[in-house]
């Protein structure tokens, strides 16, 4: 499970997505940080932001080596 923290009308976080749906990157979920006080305190400006199950976190710019390295998936 992985979860991609985004804004709405964010082009980076439409390249990040981008890049996850290359990637092919199962069971992703996205939160919208926007109205949402403790996220946009801990994320503002990092985003997208991508945390994987265990709480790790990557932060934009990856690209999908990069993003295959992180997750331990195949390319």
């Amino acid at each position: 499970m992985f979860t991609l923290f985004q804004r709405d009308d964010c082009h980076l976080c439409d390249q990040a997505l981008a890049v996850l749906a290359q990637a092919r990157v199962p069971g992703l979920d996205s939160v919208f940080i926007d109205d949402e006080p403790a996220l946009e305190a801990r994320y503002g400006l990092r985003v997208p932001v991508l945390r994987d199950a265990q709480g790790r976190e990557l932060d934009w710019p990856f690209d999908v080596k990069t993003l295959q390295a992180w997750t331990g998936m195949n390319a």
